[in-house]
Order: structure tokens, then sequence, then C-alpha cells
């Protein structure tokens, strides 16, 4: 089975740090094989017949060991992947795949009620574990995106439309 690991919040600043080569040493050391990473955010792809729930709490245990603090991550398989971008709700209104986000929860999101007319031409799309965002301005100023700070308990993760689709890619091969 083929897992996409979302790791939470590393590698924003100059603090919580990791190194994608450490990332796949660590990985590669759990067992896991076909170990790649994208980018500098935190994202893997790996093999392995376990299931996701000891998938992570493998990669948290040896993230905590090996980087020296806590990383929440959220896993999908590629057949979920897959789902998620076949879905691609908000597709017709998009201009712009980086400004196009998907907040993934661990857990099915409990969504706060809003009005979507307040957030406009910001939209939201909500799945059972996935809220896509069109957010034409950006994700740092973004009121809807603010609008949804995963609950007490849940971890969420946000990627682009762009990494989204090359680690489904990924995924793929």
């Amino acid at each position: 089975m083929i897992h996409v690991v979302l790791l939470r919040g590393i590698n924003l600043g100059p603090k919580r740090r990791v190194a994608m080569a450490d990332l796949r040493a660590w990985l590669t050391e759990l067992g896991y094989t076909d170990v790649r990473t994208l980018l500098q955010s935190g994202n893997a792809v790996v093999r392995t017949d376990k299931g996701p729930d000891e998938v992570r709490e493998e990669v948290e245990a040896a993230l905590a060991e090996g980087a020296g603090f806590t990383v929440d991550c959220v896993l999908r398989t590629a057949p979920e992947l897959r789902a998620v971008v076949d879905a691609d709700p908000l597709g017709d209104v998009v201009t712009d795949p980086s400004r196009y986000v998907v907040s993934f929860l661990d857990v099915p999101g409990r969504w706060p009620e809003i009005d979507p007319a307040e957030y406009e031409p910001e939209r939201v799309h909500l799945a059972e574990r996935e809220a896509y965002f069109w957010l034409p301005n950006g994700q740092l100023k973004s009121r809807i995106l603010a609008a949804f700070p995963p609950r007490k308990g849940e971890v969420a993760t946000v990627r682009n439309w762009n990494t989204v689709t090359k680690l489904l890619a990924m995924a793929a091969e």
C-alpha cells in the first residue's frame, strides 16, 4: 500500500527544521520502501503493508526522536488522494492552482457554520476529511481559512493544489 505522509508545521521558519534527507532516512529505517519526499514542507510518499494508523504512530515517534520535537502528521492512501484530486470541487472557479488549497484533517471534520457570502471572493467546499479553499488573494490574510481552525483533538495541514497533484503523481509512479 502507498501512503502519502503530510507533516504539519515544519520548515516554516528558523525553528522546527527537518531536513528531507533525514526524513527519508528515518522513514527507511522504519522499513518503508520507495521513500520519496517533495519540497521542504514535509511531504513524503512511502510503500508499506502497514495500515494508516500504524504508519502515523511510527512516523510521529520517529520524528519526535530524530528531530527532537513533536510533529503531527496526516496520512492519505494513494486511492484516497486520487479521490481528493478527482473531486476538484472548486476547479471551475480556480485561476491559480497555487492559491487553491486543501486542508487535510486526520479525522472527519466538525465544520463551523458560516455564511460563504461573507467571505467572497474566497470560496470553500467541505468534504468529510478535507476542506477545499479558493483563496484568490492568498493564504496569509485569508479570512475564510482563518474561520476553519482545527478543533481540539484534530490535526490539519494545508497543501496547495500544485503540491497535491504532484504528490498524487508520485504516489502513482
